[in-house]
């Protein structure tokens, strides 16, 4: 049953409020995350479980996804695994997610993007550093309604997408080049 209040809005009587309360057997969310639908896409917790979740090392706590297995394909695996990555930050911006939040998600990433690049250590460490299930906790904290996008926003999550992409290429462009040297 709904319950009015009267609102004051700067001490001045603003009018009266309902307050509804939740649903019996309703899931409460911890503080700062918003009711389904506004900053859970559906995609993005899938493919966030599936890159960094989906199995569990049998007897242990370790969970891992498909980006680790793909990192162990030469080149081309960790290449997918950052492109599947950027491609939901893609998706994110559409929440309103603040631009320093876009860019924390692009930093997580590039960092596994770079350090996925490493033969073995690489694929130990997406293990470990879940890059995709950040990014889905990050969408899930941040987001806000969804609104229009503008020119603007769209030119800095262009910008964004395509400057991880430039680094993670140069990265593999580094590591082929200094495997090359060495053997």
């Amino acid at each position: 049953m709904a319950q009015k209040h009267n609102v004051k809005v700067d001490g001045k009587e603003a009018g009266h409020a309902e307050v509804i309360p939740p649903r019996r057997g309703a899931s409460s969310l911890p503080d700062g995350l918003f009711p389904e639908g506004m900053g859970d896409d559906p995609i993005v917790r899938l493919v966030a479980t599936l890159m960094d979740n989906a199995f569990k090392v049998p007897g242990t706590q370790i969970r891992f996804g498909l980006d680790p297995l793909l990192g162990l394909l030469p080149g081309l695996g960790d290449s997918v695994g950052s492109l599947i990555s950027v491609g939901l930050i893609g998706i994110s911006a559409r929440y309103g997610l603040p631009r320093i939040v876009l860019v924390r998600m692009a930093l997580n990433v590039l960092v596994n993007g770079v350090v996925g690049a490493i033969p073995i250590v690489g694929d130990a460490f997406s293990v470990w550093f879940k890059s995709n299930a950040m990014n889905h906790r990050l969408l899930m904290q941040h987001a806000g309604p969804r609104r229009a996008s503008t020119t603007g926003d769209w030119l800095f999550v262009g910008g964004l997408i395509g400057g991880v992409l430039l680094l993670i290429g140069l990265a593999f462009f580094g590591l082929f080049t200094l495997l090359r040297l060495l053997f």
